[in-house]
């Protein structure tokens, strides 16, 4: 996960009370809706984290092709997450 739990909870604080202000949303339980949106901004992460790492393990099995062929590692890594994320219908 790239954000400690305290960046998260920050970053879900920081969207609930922008949303409030600007009045986009009323909220009845503010704190309830914070950490939902906590919950969310996790699962996402996770998600993303699950992907990288599938990732990985597909060109693990072309990794002296990747080496041979001189392509940027983290330029194919890049573009095989794009693939498995559109495949399982994740946005990155």
């Amino acid at each position: 996960m790239r954000l400690s739990k305290n960046q998260i909870a920050h970053l879900a604080m920081t969207i609930v009370r922008q949303l409030e202000e600007e009045g986009k949303i009323i909220v009845e339980d503010e704190h309830r809706l914070i950490e939902e949106v906590e919950e969310i901004i996790t699962e996402e992460f996770r998600k993303e984290d699950e992907i990288e790492e599938e990732a990985k393990k597909l060109l693990q099995n072309y990794i002296e092709d990747i080496r041979r062929s001189r392509i940027e590692y983290n330029e194919v890594l890049k573009m095989a997450k794009r693939k498995l994320a559109k495949k399982k219908g994740v946005v990155l």
